[in-house]
């Protein structure tokens, strides 16, 4: 009767000190969507030709057990899909669920794993219609999950570390791979294949994870989640606009076919200084002179966008994209479009986010 009582009182204090440690550690969701870092290859040493978004969450969190020394962790399974095929509903959708889950007081963070194509996209229309100060971190990987060295376990733990820190908290969405904090409106994929890919060119990353904490070295001064202007919680779809992309010898084709269409808005992808060259510059012009809002931006990476630089802005009532990439001025766009058409307001926009 004694060793029972003694075995109870034992077992008892294991409980309660693990409810106490439970209790002492943040609450952070894992959202799953899919992309490399859920995906399988046909032997440890296939990274290119793999199959993406083929393990779920739960063998995702299963496979990373640190992960329970940094926070008392959940995974929901969202999407399943590889990041290419990423569209304007899987966005809303994601958005309203994470506003969702932040809104409620037992979960600090959100570390949300996403495919590498797109993930900067995501991230960005997050940024911008996220409505709490709580951390949001996107991570993926570049090496399938059943690769050599595969890199989606340490970068998953790294997301959560981040998303666990209050240092984190109020600096809009962050991307984390390779062991760098990105800010979501700057970072990009720069590279098909190395580890390394996620850079922000033009301003540089935001911090590191050194052992599982994050180091900041700067903050992004563009407006973010709460101070952003923009509300997704009603919409079911957002206005249509696309990307033209310029080279040498570029034709109307594609401009006249996105009018033609019905789009509201197109984002011209152009050389240099988003300059215009003769036949394309007819074509949108004609568009907004339809009612199509054109953004000018550049196809070059990093750099700004100069407003009356290579095209008279003023003139045209076009949009200078700033130094936005076209994949992320078409996102911003299309956001700016659900509050208003007028090109003044839209521009403001571009200078703010």
């Amino acid at each position: 009767m004694m060793i029972q009582t003694l075995r109870l009182t034992v077992l008892s204090s294991v409980l309660l000190s693990a409810a106490v440690m439970a209790a002492d550690k943040p609450n952070v969701m894992i959202l799953a969507t899919g992309g490399t870092i859920a995906g399988t290859g046909a032997t440890s040493t296939t990274t290119v030709g793999y199959t993406a978004a083929k393990v779920g969450v739960e063998r995702l969190i299963e496979a990373v057990p640190e992960l329970k020394n940094v926070a008392n962790v959940k995974g929901e399974q969202v999407f399943q899909i590889a990041s290419e095929n990423m569209t304007n509903d899987h966005w809303l959708k994601l958005s309203k669920r994470v506003n969702e889950l932040l809104a409620q007081r037992d979960v600090d963070g959100i570390v949300i794993t996403h495919g590498t194509d797109t993930l900067e996209e995501t991230a960005y229309f997050l940024n911008l219609t996220v409505k709490s100060k709580k951390p949001v971190v996107l991570v993926g990987a570049m090496r399938p999950s059943t690769a050599i060295s595969a890199d989606g376990p340490i970068n998953l733990y790294n997301a959560v570390a981040l998303a666990s820190s209050k240092d984190a908290a109020g600096r809009g969405v962050l991307v984390s791979l390779n062991d760098q904090i990105n800010a979501a409106r700057e970072v990009t994929k720069s590279n098909t294949m190395t580890t390394d890919t996620f850079r922000s060119a033009d301003l540089g990353a935001l911090g590191y994870m050194v052992s599982g904490k994050p180091m900041f070295y700067r903050g992004t001064a563009r407006k973010h989640t709460t101070d952003s202007e923009f509300d997704v919680s009603k919409l079911d779809k957002l206005p249509a606009v696309n990307v033209v992309y310029s080279y040498a010898n570029a034709t109307r084709t594609a401009i006249d076919a996105f009018a033609a269409a019905g789009d509201v808005g197109i984002v011209h992808a152009g050389t240099g200084n988003g300059s215009l060259s003769t036949p394309v510059k007819a074509a949108l012009t004609e568009a907004r002179k339809k009612g199509m809002i054109v953004v000018r931006s550049s196809r070059t990476g990093t750099g700004i966008t100069a407003r009356n630089g290579e095209a008279n802005d003023d003139e045209l009532d076009f949009v200078a994209a700033d130094n936005l990439s076209p994949q992320k001025a078409r996102i911003l766009l299309m956001l700016g479009l659900t509050k208003t058409q007028n090109t003044k307001d839209l521009q403001r926009m571009f200078m703010m986010y």
